[in-house]
């Protein structure tokens, strides 16, 4: 409130020192010259003028000092760390895009956009540069012997594993979560997990067959998971699901994700004990509202090659330089 305040009295500030600029000016009214030598002047009504602009004016500077004062006397507002996992691919740069434009509206936020390749993409650097987010670009390629095996790969592990260390190296306190490039993010979800103490969860939509993964609360108490697949694991949620606090997770050296397809998660929150489903925050109005969505961008073919003798002094040259 004090800031409204404070924009309000400098408006009115700015308005009364205008109106006494031009009823000071010979040219405020328009008529004969005797009439503008009369209107020259001194007037009885610029002495209150005068007076209200200096009143208003103290009572700006009063109201400038109030909100500094009470700035400084708010506690700090806890940051909050996003750790995106990425691959080169055609939707990469449309989905880092869409996530890029719900961060920006975030306070106090840094970015972790961690791509799994040898070298960064020059487009990631030049969308994240153009956010004006605060970020850092990492590199974290997936092990050779895991990109062989066949069957499903642990993809985003590598990732995730070194945003975990670079918080480890470089953060004290705040919040780390795990903000998928296919998924879809209100904002009210980043107020929600801000203030984690250990680790929170809310429910996720569009997530396995049941279209719903999150806890299940009965009387604002943790009762049991809902997901739709289970598969003998302690904590069945989705990566969208929790966040986890700074300082927890330093307490707990170890804490890791696996390279295991389909227990990532699981394994996760397993690695930050001791830690039980018991002790988790319920945020999102205990586990009432849907703030995050899986929604998956669908798969699109590379786009095919650029005929260069047709094309070749057009804009296309260009722009297919943009597109996978």
């Amino acid at each position: 409130m004090k800031q409204y305040k404070v924009m309000w009295l400098f408006v009115v500030l700015a308005a009364c020192v205008l109106v006494l600029q031009f009823h000071a000016s010979s040219t405020w009214v328009a008529g004969p010259p005797q009439q503008a030598a009369q209107d020259a002047a001194p007037d009885s009504g610029q002495p209150a003028l005068r007076e209200l602009a200096a009143r208003l004016a103290r009572e700006l500077a009063g109201a400038c000092r109030d909100a500094q004062t009470t700035t400084a006397a708010s506690p700090a507002e806890p940051r909050l760390y996003v750790i995106t996992p990425t691959y080169r691919r055609p939707e990469q740069i449309p989905e880092l895009t869409r996530l890029a434009q719900t961060l920006m509206h975030v306070r106090n936020l840094h970015w972790l956009v961690v791509e799994d390749a040898a070298n960064k993409t020059r487009l990631v650097t030049q969308l994240l540069r153009k956010t004006r987010l605060s970020f850092d670009h990492l590199l974290a390629p997936m092990p050779d012997v895991y990109k062989t095996r066949r069957g499903p790969k642990p993809r985003g592990v590598s990732n995730r594993n070194c945003g975990l260390e670079w918080i480890r190296a470089n953060a004290t306190s705040g919040v780390v979560y795990f903000a998928d490039d296919d998924n879809t993010y209100d904002i009210e979800l980043f107020e929600e997990m801000r203030w984690t103490t250990r680790v929170s969860m809310w429910p996720v939509g569009l997530c396995t067959k049941f279209g719903l993964s999150t806890p299940i609360v009965i009387d604002s108490k943790f009762a049991g998971f809902y997901d739709g697949w289970v598969a003998g694991r302690k904590f069945p949620v989705d990566m969208a699901g929790f966040a986890v606090s700074v300082q927890f997770l330093l307490q707990r050296p170890n804490a890791k994700m696996p390279y295991k397809p389909g227990f990532e998660e699981d394994g996760f929150l397993k690695s930050l004990a001791p830690f039980e489903p018991s002790q988790i925050e319920l945020k999102a109005n205990n586990c009432s509202k849907v703030l995050v969505w899986h929604t998956q961008t669908k798969k699109n073919d590379p786009s095919a090659a650029l005929n260069m003798t047709k094309y070749a002094n057009t804009n296309l040259v260009h722009l297919k330089k943009l597109i996978v």
